[in-house]
């Protein structure tokens, strides 16, 4: 079917809403309003992080088995289907269930957000892209859902500090439940509302022929001789640790410094308007001077801001010096999360195995989901005021090292292809 041009920044616009729609109830409900949470639903930190690790849990499976469902079914049905059963959770969610209802939760968003998504999300933006416009395809999606979170973010905050004209702390228990159940009923209707949009702008888009499946498991095995893919993976591994412990941020302004509900989620919301400025800037250097030379460069920031973060006390602990550590690593994070998977082009991984080796190096290279939140929650909370958090900041140090040595190797790799098809 053809398409005029725009049709086809239409579905663009819509790949990225849905991108990043879906993941706002699982990821920014605890990453903007993480201490009011806490307070709320009657969790420690280490509750919720146990909670959280469910997601991990059940992602892991469905990263495996999405695959063929991306090649099965058509994108436009998935994506649509994702969002209205992620709503459905929101709907759940915004009952404020306790612990065990919360793991369950978390369980359930794994299933809907990854198993009928994530395939079908990297499929339709490689066929929006063509042959000729990956680039561009990819590039514009990270950049695009960037921005969209970070505007989505600003909104909820806005919306947040409104509910009380009188300040946070004098805010009653109620007052404070009301205002969380608003911004998760908010999320839910934004993500209804785009499954609905998908449905609609999503039916002129090319669909990709479906994979051969009876060679899988052979270029399973081939993918897993690539050392690329071994270094890609342990990249990954330490860059989305340090993403996933950006959640950690709003409590750890809170908790560790003692700087008010409202100032930390303004702390964490400019870390997020990072990201698309960090993903067209970091692309675009990657393009010219490298993706794994400028991937070091990254990691060797978070080196940086991680010790910075460790390393300093109360003295260091001005709203100003964190909002401005929280801005260069949200630069260093979102950058890497730009780069990671452009590393299969410098890495020369056969074009006929890209989609199994993404497989291979989302299923470990994601496993953070899992044991972050937990681990975090645990310092946290067996370290109460800044300690645990200076703890967790020095987990984070030991796998930046780790993923810029990993980095650093990558550079080092033999150009050699493959003759495999």
């Amino acid at each position: 079917m053809s398409q005029t041009h725009f049709q086809r920044w239409l579905i663009m616009v819509s790949l990225i809403m849905a991108g990043e729609a879906i993941f706002t109830l699982p990821y920014h409900v605890t990453r903007f309003f993480r201490p009011t949470v806490l307070e709320v639903f009657g969790l420690s930190a280490t509750e919720l992080g146990v909670a959280q690790a469910a997601y991990g849990v059940v992602a892991m499976a469905a990263y495996f088995f999405g695959g063929p469902l991306a090649d099965r079914f058509p994108a436009r049905k998935l994506l649509a289907v994702s969002l209205w059963l992620t709503a459905l959770g929101g709907l759940y969610l915004a009952t404020l269930p306790g612990y065990y209802g919360a793991m369950m939760v978390w369980g359930f968003f794994g299933l809907s957000t990854i198993l009928f998504f994530w395939a079908a999300l990297i499929k339709a933006t490689r066929s929006w892209g063509g042959m000729s416009q990956q680039g561009l395809a990819y590039g514009v999606l990270d950049g695009g859902r960037g921005l969209l979170a970070a505007v989505l973010a600003s909104l909820g905050v806005l919306l947040f500090s409104m509910a009380f004209p009188e300040g946070y702390e004098l805010a009653s228990a109620a007052d404070k439940r009301v205002a969380l159940q608003q911004i998760i009923l908010g999320y839910t209707a934004v993500t209804a509302l785009t499954g609905v949009l998908v449905w609609f702008t999503l039916r002129s888009l090319p669909e990709v022929s479906a994979s051969v499946h009876a060679t899988i498991f052979g270029h399973f095995w081939e993918v897993m001789r690539f050392p690329a893919v071994w270094l890609q993976t342990i990249i990954l591994v330490c860059a989305y640790t340090s993403y996933k412990a950006f959640d950690q941020y709003a409590l750890f302004a809170v908790r560790g410094y003692g700087i008010d509900e409202i100032e930390a989620a303004q702390i964490v919301t400019l870390g997020a308007w990072t990201r698309p400025l960090a993903a067209l800037l970091l692309g675009l250097m990657a393009d010219r001077f490298g993706v794994s030379k400028m991937t070091v460069i990254c990691f060797v920031i978070l080196i940086i801001s991680h010790s910075l973060f460790a390393f300093t006390g109360q003295e260091m602990g001005s709203f100003s010096y964190i909002l401005a550590n929280t801005a260069v690593t949200g630069i260093a994070i979102f950058g890497l999360r730009s780069l990671y998977f452009a590393l299969f082009e410098e890495g020369q991984i056969p074009l006929g195995m890209t989609g199994t080796a993404v497989g291979v190096v989302s299923i470990i290279g994601y496993t953070p989901d899992v044991y972050v939140a937990a681990i975090a929650g645990y310092l946290i909370d067996s370290n109460p005021g800044l300690l645990g958090f200076q703890y967790m900041f020095m987990c984070l140090l030991g796998t930046a090292l780790i993923g810029a040595a990993a980095a650093y190797a990558f550079t080092k790799l033999p150009k050699v292809v493959s003759t495999s098809p």
